[in-house]
């Protein structure tokens, strides 16, 4: 699948990482070649020898009451600082717009999964007495775009895309035809996620850490994206123009060719190449951008399945006026998108 826009602008975005708050950091770290992850303590996995990227320097208090802070789950509370980093970065002021044509959407992949494991330790080991009703509600996915939406008062479109490593870019890419087909004039999409000992222990059960492997990390990111009337009329400063969006679910046997062709079509005029999901882990494509900057934050900041926002936003704050880039994100086995930004404000005819 290709779509091609021609009313869409970024005009902001935000990144929580374990680099801290905000996308400078993560572009010093890409640039040096550095990474942010620690040692995972051995009583997580019972071994040394394993790094991760926890977002430990992230403070909720600077962004909402304790007592608001602890009825949300961690990746809630990403989510709702992300979403107030990007309308201020976007200068969107609330009050002077109508909710109802600003939404979200974003891209989880394990959004839920901590508060669903303590709602159900509890039930296993004290039954119906030990469940906490007060957890229940962010035992699901949807739980950080919603408080998002609450607490920032948006209430148009609101969805939550769960699809491995590509969860970000599907979000995304969702939230571009909410805005062709007029049901949004600004759309707050990326992704979010959550890294704890319970996951790392499922990732060693399910043989994903290799000695080799690309650290696990946490945070998200998020870019606010407006259709190109909306974002002249409040003269909003357009970062980058989204140009168009290539998909596919799956390279098929013996047409694996085909699909990345498909995928990198694009790529003539870019410049910049940003990397997420487990893209960098095929040559085939690599080779197909070959003699292109390529910008892979994963390195730096960990992989999550919902690393495309942060991927995103670290190629947008890359990109020169003018300046052709394309993200690519790809998941075993599918799905694989191929995201064209132009950095600026559209071309005139």
């Amino acid at each position: 699948m290709k779509l091609q826009f021609t009313n869409i602008v970024i005009t902001g975005s935000s990144v929580i990482s374990a680099c801290g708050t905000g996308v400078d950091a993560v572009l010093e770290l890409v640039r040096s070649g550095g990474d942010a992850c620690t040692a995972v303590p051995f009583d997580v996995l019972g071994a040394d020898g394993h790094r991760w990227c926890k977002a430990d320097g992230f403070k909720v208090s600077v962004f909402m009451p304790p007592m608001k802070a602890r009825k949300m789950d961690r990746c809630s509370q990403f989510s709702v600082a992300a979403a107030g980093l990007a309308l201020k970065d976007a200068g969107i002021d609330l009050k002077t717009l109508a909710p109802e044509r600003i939404g979200i959407a974003l891209g989880s992949g394990f959004c839920g999964v901590a508060n669903s494991a303590e709602f159900l330790t509890g039930y296993f080991r004290d039954g119906v007495e030990g469940l906490t009703p007060m957890i229940f509600p962010n035992t699901v996915a949807n739980a950080p775009a919603s408080n998002a939406s609450i607490e920032h008062g948006i209430t148009g479109p609101n969805t939550t895309l769960v699809q491995r490593y590509c969860s970000a870019e599907s979000a995304v890419m969702l939230a571009c035809r909410f805005i062709e087909e007029g049901r949004a004039d600004i759309m707050l999409a990326g992704g979010i996620d959550e890294l704890t000992p319970l996951m790392l222990k499922g990732f060693s059960a399910l043989g994903k850490l290799k000695e080799d492997y690309t650290p696990y990390g946490e945070g998200g990111g998020i870019l606010v994206l407006e259709s190109t009337e909306h974002a002249a009329r409040r003269g909003a400063t357009v970062r980058a123009t989204l140009d168009m969006i290539t998909t596919i679910g799956m390279l098929a046997p013996g047409r694996e060719a085909e699909g990345l062709e498909l995928l990198t079509d694009d790529a003539a005029g870019c410049s910049l190449v940003s990397l997420s999901g487990t893209a960098a882990d095929l040559p085939a494509l690599i080779q197909r951008v070959a003699g292109r900057q390529l910008i892979d934050s994963g390195v730096a900041i960990g992989r999550s399945l919902a690393m495309g926002g942060t991927a995103l936003a670290v190629l947008l704050a890359s990109l020169e006026p003018g300046q052709h880039g394309l993200h690519l994100g790809a998941s075993p086995d599918g799905p694989y998108y191929a995201i064209r930004l132009r950095g600026g404000p559209p071309v005139q005819p």
